[in-house]
């Protein structure tokens, strides 16, 4: 006699999203979740970073696990370089991107608790990315995703003098 479907799944909501080389590929979303968790590997190649403005989001928590390689996250203001093994949690609030410096490919699970992005998201920037073919991104249509996210972008840099 077969077993009851349950609708437990393994990695129900797996997608893969890129750009770049750059990749998200989701494991759990907030749909599969009830909303607490959404999860998913993040893929950087060597000498790149994340594309779209640092930002910060005031309705959830990302937490990080390094997987493979090195990536160097800067949390507001502080430099920390997370590598294999390692956790980094990132509160609400704090204005955050990351990059990866080294020779290596750098892979990372995320967690977003609770499930306030999703995969919709990455499909949206990942989109103006690829339309701009190797050049940036259309910032006002990039910062326009964001904030319709819930990601608040942080103002660019000032330049030095």
């Amino acid at each position: 006699m077969p077993a009851p479907d349950t609708g437990l799944r393994v990695n129900p909501a797996e997608e893969i999203i890129a750009t770049k080389g750059l990749s998200i590929r989701f494991l759990l979303t907030g749909e599969s979740s009830n909303g607490s968790v959404a999860t998913f590997e993040l893929t950087v190649p060597h000498a790149e970073g994340l594309p779209a403005p640092a930002h910060s989001h005031d309705h959830y928590e990302e937490t990080i696990y390094g997987l493979e390689g090195v990536l160097r996250w800067t949390v507001d203001g502080a430099v920390i370089d997370l590598g294999p093994g390692e956790v980094l949690c990132i509160p609400r609030g704090a204005v955050h991107r990351f990059d990866n410096q080294g020779t290596q490919d750098a892979k990372a699970l995320c967690v977003i608790t609770p499930a306030a992005i999703g995969s919709d998201y990455f499909r949206e920037t990942f989109a103006v990315i690829n339309e701009a073919a190797g050049g940036p991104p259309d910032r006002a249509r990039m910062l326009e995703i964001m904030r319709r996210h819930g990601l608040t972008p942080a103002p660019p840099p000032v330049a030095k003098a």
